[in-house]
C-alpha cells in the first residue's frame, strides 16, 4: 500500500483544533464528493474534491468529533471537508446512501438495521462501513421528584425521546418497548434535540430524556452542572437481557462517576459507533481517511476524550455491516 497520507508534509493544528468545537457547523447540508465512486484502488492518497460529513446535534459528540475529523482532512489532504449538523444516525444513513452526504456517524445497531432492512429500513441499504471508532453511552435522565426509578416508571410522563431518525429515538423506542410501554401511546412523547431537551429539563416541561453519545457530551455536562442534585440518571441494565435479543450489539458499560461529577458509577447499555458510507465509495479514499483518522488518535482526543478509545483493531469490528476494501487495507496495516 502506497502510505502517501503518512509522508505528506504535516501542517500545525494548534489553531484547527483550538477552535474544532464550533468548527463545522460550516455546512448544514450536504454534498456529494466529486470522485466518491472512483479513483486507483491500490492507492492509499485522497483525491481533489469535496467531502461532507453527516454527524449530530451540536451539543453531542458527533459534532465535535466530526468538525475535528473535517479539519484533519482539510489540514493533509487534497480534499476539502465539511462537518454538517443533523438528526443523527438513521438521517445520516438515509442522507449516504441518497447522495447528500460522503460519510456519515452512526451507531452500529442503525447501521446493522440499515444493512439487514429491519427497524427504521424497510429495505437492505448499500452502505459500508470505514471502520469502527468509538463507544456511544446510553444516557437515560430525569427530574428527581417525577416519580421516576425505572423505564416503566415513564407511563404517562413527558420524556424527549432524541431527535426523530436519530439513533438516540431508536434505542429508547427499543428500551420502552422492552419495559412494556409504546413510544406513541403510553408516553408524552417529546422528540427533541439534545439541546432543547436540556432547556426543557431545566423549565421542568419534561420529566426526563434519552440520549446515546460519548463522555462527557456537553449537554448532559450543562445539565449537571445547572441542576445538580434536582437531576438523576436511571440505572437501565434490567433491561439488558431483553435488547441483547433485539440485537447482540448491545453491551453493558458504566459511566464513570467523575464524567458529570455524580454521587456514584451509573451502570448502562453501551453501543459502538461507526463511520458508514455508501458501498461505492472509493477504496482509496476510504483508506487515506481511515490512516488519517486513527494516525492522528492523539490531535483528535484534543477535540474530545471520546477518540481516546480509537483503536485499528477492534476498528475492524463492524459486523454484520460490511468494511471498505481501502480501510481495511489501512486498518491491516495500522494494527499489525
Amino acid at each position: 500500500m502506497t502510505r502517501t497520507l503518512s509522508k505528506r508534509r504535516r501542517r500545525s493544528l494548534a489553531a484547527v483544533l483550538a477552535s474544532a468545537a464550533i468548527a463545522t457547523a460550516l455546512a448544514g447540508c450536504g454534498g456529494k464528493q466529486d470522485s466518491a465512486s472512483g479513483g486507483d484502488a491500490d492507492s492509499c492518497e485522497a483525491p481533489e474534491g469535496r467531502l461532507t460529513i453527516a454527524t449530530g446535534n451540536s451539543t453531542g459528540v458527533y459534532f465535535v468529533l466530526g468538525g475535528g475529523m473535517a479539519q484533519l482532512i482539510n489540514s493533509k489532504t487534497d480534499l476539502k471537508a465539511t462537518a454538517a449538523e443533523t438528526g443523527a444516525s438513521v438521517q445520516n444513513v438515509e442522507g449516504v446512501v441518497s447522495g447528500d452526504y460522503d460519510m456519515a456517524f452512526s451507531l452500529a445497531d442503525t447501521a446493522a438495521d440499515a444493512v439487514n432492512g429491519t427497524g427504521s429500513f424497510d429495505e437492505a441499504q448499500p452502505i459500508e462501513s470505514l471502520g469502527r471508532i468509538y463507544t456511544n453511552y446510553t444516557q437515560v435522565v430525569v427530574r428527581k421528584g417525577a416519580g421516576i426509578s425505572s423505564i416503566e416508571d415513564m407511563a404517562g410522563k413527558a420524556i424527549s425521546t432524541g431527535s426523530p431518525q436519530s439513533g438516540t429515538e431508536v434505542i429508547a423506542t427499543r428500551l420502552l418497548e422492552t419495559a412494556g410501554l409504546d413510544i406513541d401511546s403510553d408516553i408524552d412523547a417529546q422528540r427533541l434535540d439534545l439541546e432543547v431537551t436540556v432547556d426543557a429539563m431545566k423549565d421542568g416541561s419534561v420529566d426526563g430524556f434519552f440520549w446515546s453519545g460519548g463522555i462527557p457530551t456537553a449537554g448532559v455536562t450543562d445539565l449537571f452542572t445547572s441542576m445538580g442534585g434536582d437531576v438523576e440518571f436511571l440505572d437501565i441494565t434490567p433491561q439488558m437481557s431483553a435488547m441483547q435479543e433485539i440485537s447482540p450489539v448491545y453491551q453493558e458499560g458504566t459511566v464513570p462517576a467523575a464524567t458529570y461529577d455524580l454521587p456514584g458509577d451509573v451502570k448502562t447499555i453501551v453501543v459502538p459507533n461507526l463511520l458508514v458510507v455508501k458501498d461505492d465509495f472509493a477504496p482509496n479514499t476510504a483508506c487515506a481517511i481511515t490512516t488519517l483518522v486513527f494516525e492522528n488518535k492523539a490531535e483528535l482526543e484534543k477535540v474530545h476524550p471520546a477518540a481516546a478509545e480509537l483503536d485499528p483493531k477492534l476498528a475492524l469490528e463492524t459486523d454484520p455491516v460490511p468494511l471498505n476494501d481501502g480501510s481495511q487495507t489501512a486498518l491491516d496495516e495500522l494494527g499489525s
